[in-house]
């Protein structure tokens, strides 16, 4: 059975955002194929698109390995994601399916009685898949996968400090959505505005570390289907 690399893609990528693969660590393809159980085609295939998204380098005598960016190369990060989160959310209320709407409402009101509850891990989980879902509706292709590849990086690079008054967050949550449903774009780009600038101001530039260790394993099942 032929892994294909998109799973490798993403186990690798998962791993350099978890911190398993230090900044600067070489990434052989041998290394790779025996950590994941897959042949070096698929690695070979994974090395290039995380090359193409930032996350590895290739350098001269030593091959991949995994990329060490500048602290302005990931405060452009933020900067860029609060260009394009609003035009998301604006597109989202033009775009948006029922479905989406649906699953933006439940997720505002898990985050709300999580928020109520003090359950920070939760509340973080939540975001992610929020924001996930609010890029999807925008009905752009690419625009969702910049938004996706955005978060990845910046997860990597920041540390990102739980609202102080998480309860507030999620009503600007539900202000979006409420936006989206309504059609209004203008409204959908600047409470997303608002919401983006402060969210950026929790974010802490994360310092290389240790190596972590972790059991990542290639997704297999996808591979069957």
């Amino acid at each position: 059975m032929r892994i294909p690399a998109h799973s490798v893609c993403t186990a690798i990528r998962d791993d350099i955002v978890s911190g398993v693969f230090e900044r600067g660590s070489r990434l052989t393809e041998e290394q790779l194929a025996r950590r994941y159980g897959v042949s070096r085609v698929p690695v070979r295939e994974a090395l290039r698109t995380l090359e193409s998204e930032g996350f590895v380098t290739t350098r001269r005598h030593a091959g991949a390995c995994v990329a060490e960016p500048t602290e302005q190369e990931a405060a452009d990060l933020l900067e860029v994601r609060m260009l394009l989160e609003p035009l998301g959310a604006a597109r989202a209320a033009q775009r948006r399916t029922e479905a989406h709407l649906k699953v933006l409402r439940g997720l505002v009101r898990l985050g709300q009685e999580r928020a109520r509850r003090g359950q920070g891990e939760d509340l973080r989980s939540l975001g992610g898949w929020f924001h996930e879902t609010l890029a999807q509706a925008s009905g752009s292709p690419g625009l969702t996968a910049l938004l996706t590849q955005l978060r990845h990086k910046i997860t990597w690079m920041y540390a990102v400090d739980q609202p102080a008054k998480p309860i507030e967050s999620w009503a600007e949550h539900g202000a979006i959505v409420d936006a989206v449903a309504r059609g209004d774009v203008e409204r959908a780009r600047a409470l997303t505005a608002l919401h983006a600038e402060r969210a950026t101001a929790a974010h802490r530039l994360r310092r290389p570390g240790r190596v972590r260790t972790s059991q990542h394993a290639v997704n297999t099942a996808s591979a069957r289907n």
